[in-house]
């Protein structure tokens, strides 16, 4: 399997695109805006896309949702139905997010208008990206709706808002919980191997085993 991050909007959010290297089927995760450099991206590799894949319906990591599916002509997935009213209100979280919704297209934000995922991902799905697969994890805290995918062959996990390298994902947005998104670390991550890299919404990417013996938010 291969993968690329790349950072878009001002947030330097980690958008991922995932690759079967033997049938070149690809997925995109969290495609947040700037459209167009992750369009380029996938041309440049010449890749197949079958889904855009969402962990959760912040304004950052779903901005350009609608322009990537309806440019590749492919399905959205995830995240968990309880993220619908994140994704319902992705115009008014400009606002919320410092933007006016007239600024939007020039902050990277190219259609923010309400996203319809053609399905919504519930815990323990399987999603097939050629000869790859991603497990599905629901892992509520930092939104009520957030999901995690997890490469089990290949001990790697896209985990969105959940973990960060040293960090976690903020629980002062509404529905937010700290609790559930300590919980959900530790029994759907911490749970992994030691060896297992994670590429989180935003920054660095790390191991499961540097952030439980040196995150001072799991100690």
């Amino acid at each position: 399997m291969a993968y690329q991050t790349i950072p878009v909007t001002p947030f330097s959010q980690n958008c991922s695109l995932i690759w079967c290297d033997k049938t070149n089927e690809a997925a995109i995760v969290d495609p947040g805006g700037d459209a167009p450099t992750i369009i380029a991206a996938v041309e440049r590799k010449r890749l197949e896309i079958k889904y855009v894949l969402l962990t959760h319906g912040h304004l950052d990591h779903a901005g350009a949702t609608l322009e990537i599916a309806e440019y590749f002509k492919v399905p959205v997935w995830g995240p968990h139905i309880a993220d619908k009213f994140w994704l319902d209100s992705l115009a008014q979280q400009c606002q919320l997010f410092g933007f006016l919704a007239q600024q939007s297209k020039m902050f990277g934000f190219s259609q923010v208008e309400p996203v319809i995922p053609d399905r919504w991902l519930n815990n323990d799905e399987a999603i097939h990206i050629g000869q790859l697969t991603l497990q599905v994890k629901h892992c509520p805290g930092h939104t009520p709706g957030h999901v995690i995918f997890i490469d089990n062959e290949h001990h790697l996990a896209w985990v969105g808002d959940v973990l960060f390298h040293n960090s976690v994902g903020r629980t002062d947005f509404p529905q937010g919980s700290h609790p559930d998104l300590i919980a959900s670390i530790k029994n759907n991550l911490l749970s992994l191997d030691d060896d297992y890299v994670f590429i989180p919404g935003h920054g660095p990417e790390s191991t499961i085993g540097a952030e439980r013996s040196h995150n001072p938010f799991l100690q």
